[in-house]
């Protein structure tokens, strides 16, 4: 199965809504509604938006090193979050995919993505959209 690149920005655009307001659930019940319509690919997209989203637009190309203090104490899903988002500023698809497949493995990938939302939308009220 594979998501249109439209598909995973309107799925995205959701879960942000939903994230904003405060509604986990509905945040949950979207992606797995995304993976049960396009499988993990689907939600992989969806990832990638939010990480775009939280990272911002006007990133110059280039190594980015992203300083995240006592990263290695985090909660896992806090880990994740950083080291997803700072595969994807890196334009590090490889990583980006291998962190999404060691999530699920580890049977942390549900509350990984709902973080990254929270996150994602955490940094947009904090710039003010």
């Amino acid at each position: 199965m594979t998501t249109e690149p439209g598909e995973a920005f309107e799925d995205a655009a959701l879960v942000l809504d939903q994230a904003l307001a405060g509604d986990t659930a509905a945040v949950a019940g979207t992606l797995a509604a995304v993976v049960k319509r396009a499988g993990d690919e689907g939600v992989y997209q969806v990832a990638r938006c939010l990480a775009g989203a939280l990272a911002g637009d006007g990133l110059r190309p280039g190594g980015w090193s992203l300083d995240f203090p006592n990263i290695d104490d985090a909660a896992y899903d806090a880990r994740w979050v950083a080291r997803f988002v700072s595969a994807y500023v890196n334009n590090d698809e490889s990583t980006g995919a291998a962190l999404f497949g060691a999530a699920k493995a580890d049977g942390k990938l549900r509350e990984c993505l709902l973080t990254l939302a929270g996150s994602t939308a955490a940094t947009l009220r904090y710039r003010g959209r």
